[in-house]
């Protein structure tokens, strides 16, 4: 079996995720070809190396450029923060490597548009590219697209959305690169924000296109973190602004004609992870929540009155999305086999020639969203085009 070898751009949180689902996913999955995670890129040469040997790469190094260009690498896997998004992933791809690129696809619309048009052009010499929205392949919200798609909650008429999380509560959390927007692009919005926007496309299969936004900063300063405190400390005398927003809400309309609404914080306190999709159509409606992933809520309006109510369905059989690769049905799988269901998707998608989904177009229209939310936002509320 052929060797698709990766080098994974970035360490932190998401190389984390990323490598338990290059790791696992060959194990579980008969894959077309074997992953090989190869080469794992850094800044600081020492925690690259910690990372490796603990995430299970096999060699280390601090020159991305350098290993973009090696004939022996198929994959480019980006978990950086957003703003070397477009110049990692554009070089990747003119280089002929295949490229997974964590959300959002970059800060700008503009980036968003420089990458997905060196995608397209990549696509015509069989090179494929891939926007990392992971929750899309959490088997309940995968089983939800398609109860949709059968037409189970008829038409749409109103969707909910909500990404509420409460780790930046305590005003004296020190300010990372998350909270700079030259870094991060937008706060809440891009951050969590951008996941509840294409869940709710996704399930729908219908696209925003306007918005009516406003945006908020509740903790505009926060104390700068020196290097020697490390991710743990609580920061110095020294303070630095804020220069995201740390709340979102918009209304949306849909191309479809459904209505939605938008919340995306990470300041609502005692919520943890909770991503929260609802549809309300003219036959039924459906719940998807994050934080009780392996069920699915569903109700039946056209079914007799005294059997109407919401039915929790447990998306552990093997024939719902994902799930004949794993255990036998009711026991239940976490978060982090989302991103083995990325990995297997990817690789099958790279051999079979099907173009991988969500592609950098579908990451470009997510940031045409946030984008329009913003400039709403900007001009007091007023409904603004996402295209």
């Amino acid at each position: 079996m052929a060797s698709l070898r990766i080098a994974m751009i970035g360490y932190g949180f998401m190389g984390a995720a990323h490598s338990q689902g290059w790791r696992v996913a060959p194990r579980f999955y008969d894959l077309p070809a074997t992953p090989e995670m190869s080469v794992l890129v850094g800044r600081d040469e020492a925690r690259t190396a910690a990372a490796a040997e603990k995430w299970g790469w096999q060699e280390t190094s601090v020159d991305w450029r350098e290993v973009i260009r090696r004939d022996d690498i198929d994959i480019v896997d980006i978990v950086t923060p957003g703003d070397s998004h477009a110049e990692i992933a554009i070089a990747a791809l003119e280089a002929g490597k295949h490229v997974l690129c964590e959300k959002p696809l970059a800060n700008t619309v503009a980036e968003a548009e420089a990458m997905t048009d060196a995608a397209e052009r990549a696509a015509e010499r069989g090179v494929q590219a891939m926007v990392g929205f992971t929750y899309r392949r959490v088997p309940a919200a995968t089983f939800a697209r398609e109860l949709v798609a059968r037409g189970a909650v008829g038409d749409i008429r109103q969707v909910r959305a909500q990404y509420l999380q409460d780790w930046l509560i305590d005003e004296n959390a020190p300010l990372t690169w998350r909270m700079k927007k030259e870094l991060a692009g937008s706060g809440s919005l891009g951050d969590i924000g951008a996941h509840a926007i294409d869940m709710a496309q996704f399930i729908t299969g219908q696209r925003l296109d306007a918005v009516s936004g406003l945006l908020h900063t509740f903790v505009p300063r926060r104390p700068v973190l020196t290097e020697s405190q490390g991710l743990s400390g609580k920061g110095g005398d020294e303070y630095g602004d804020v220069t995201v927003d740390d709340l979102a809400l918009f209304n949306a309309r849909f191309d479809g004609g459904a209505i939605g609404s938008f919340e995306a914080t990470r300041f609502s306190t005692g919520r943890k992870n909770g991503l929260r999709v609802e549809v309300a159509g003219s036959k039924g409606a459906i719940l998807f929540d994050l934080e009780d992933m392996n069920y699915l809520q569903y109700y039946d309006a056209t079914a007799p009155a005294d059997q109407q109510g919401f039915k929790r369905i447990s998306v552990t059989e093997p024939m719902h999305p994902y799930m004949s690769a794993w255990w036998p049905a009711g026991h239940i799988i976490g978060y982090e086999h989302g991103f083995s269901h990325q990995a297997k998707d990817f690789v099958e998608g790279i051999v079979s020639g099907e173009p991988a989904r969500p592609s950098f177009a579908d990451g470009l229209q997510v940031q045409r969203v946030l984008d329009a939310v913003e400039r709403s936002a900007d001009n007091h509320g007023v409904w603004t085009p996402t295209a």
